[in-house]
């Protein structure tokens, strides 16, 4: 089997380039990245791809990236700069546009795409009085419209809904993970949501003096291998349509509390809401209030689909999976490619200077 991965560089994509390199099946990798790195995994050679190029040049070597393959993998994706959400748009949606183009033009038969919880249709604000909905497969992804990272994902589900009715003969998967974590995405993971101003030592535990409880509040997470490894087992079996994509247990934030050795204070909703967007206002945060809002409202996802459709079972659960971030964080770690890296030329200084959400 020869397999491309668009978006090969990031989280997902180095953990799914380690898992292919140990399958006997497959025996080539295609790695397409914007900013390719110097060296490469086993079975790996690296396409320079940039989805968010429209330009006809840019497309024409798309396609011959994917020419020859017997699947493509789609993990390619921005999550920032938020504050500008038509360079999101271009290479989030506009980018999946020109893949679904490119797979239909040069034939290849199959299609995994990167969807995610968040693609599902937002519910109402946590409570202690009120369950999250369980949510499985064929529950509506209409995202929540006033958070980019959510509108986009839900705008990729209606691309793969049309991609799906106009090219039968295509196998199209959806991976639709929860949080996906692992210790050496830590100091990518920490310019993307908490930005140059929130030092990794923070989250020591016991040092954290203040952690907000917020009732009602539950989290999926997964470790990023665990996801990479659905991924691999969706490349060889017939499957097709979604998958959801989670580890237990569901974390509150009392999980959340005993790994960081602190305790949990009830903050209102609406109180932490304003604090947010004070940060976000003054630019001292990436992470923009609208994706807190689609965080707090996720539903909970049912994984029963993937164990026994694929035969996959994680092998981290949650908490072990949040440890493993928050060692990462605290240690500065990072990965060999450049979205992963722990330290960006002119370190920190470079990253105030271009602002939170500015540096990839």
């Amino acid at each position: 089997m020869r397999v491309a991965v668009i978006g090969a560089t990031g989280n997902v994509g180095t953990s799914l380039l380690r898992a292919l390199a140990a399958d006997p099946a497959v025996a080539a990798v295609r790695g397409l990245a914007r900013r390719v790195p110097d060296h490469a995994p086993d079975k790996t050679s690296w396409w320079p791809v940039d989805l968010g190029d429209p330009h006809p040049a840019a497309e024409n070597a798309l396609r011959e990236a994917l020419r020859g393959m017997d699947a493509v993998v789609h993990l390619g994706w921005l999550l920032q700069p938020a504050r500008d959400p038509m360079i999101t748009w271009r290479t989030n949606v506009g980018g999946t546009e020109r893949v679904l183009r490119a797979v239909a033009r040069v034939g290849v038969p199959a299609v995994l795409c990167a969807s995610s919880v968040a693609a599902y249709t937002s519910g109402p604000p946590p409570s202690r009085r009120r369950e999250r909905p369980v949510v499985r497969e064929d529950a509506s992804t209409h995202g929540r419209p006033t958070a980019a990272y959510s509108r986009e994902k839900a705008y990729q589900e209606r691309l793969l809904d049309i991609f799906e009715r106009d090219h039968p003969e295509v196998r199209v998967v959806r991976m639709r993970p929860a949080f996906l974590l692992k210790r050496e995405s830590a100091s990518q993971q920490r310019r993307l949501f908490l930005g140059p101003f929130v030092p990794g030592g923070l989250l020591r535990p016991g040092l954290p003096p203040l952690l907000p409880n917020i009732p009602g509040l539950r989290l999926q997470v997964l470790h990023t291998d665990d996801a990479a490894e659905a991924w691999r087992l969706a490349l060889h079996r017939p499957v097709r349509g979604a998958f959801n994509l989670a580890t237990d247990p569901v974390l509150d934030t009392r999980d959340l509390a005993n790994l960081l050795d602190t305790t949990p204070r009830t903050v209102p909703l609406a109180v932490l809401r304003v604090a947010l967007t004070a940060a976000w206002t003054a630019r001292l945060t990436p992470a923009s209030p609208a994706l807190f809002d689609t965080m707090v409202r996720l539903p909970v996802m049912d994984c029963s689909r993937a164990r026994e459709e694929l035969g996959w079972t994680p092998r981290r659960d949650a908490r072990q999976t949040v440890a493993a971030l928050l060692a990462g964080l605290r240690d500065a770690a990072g990965g060999p490619t450049p979205p992963l890296r722990s330290r960006l030329p002119g370190g920190r200084a470079e990253e105030l200077a271009k602002g939170p959400g500015r540096v990839p």
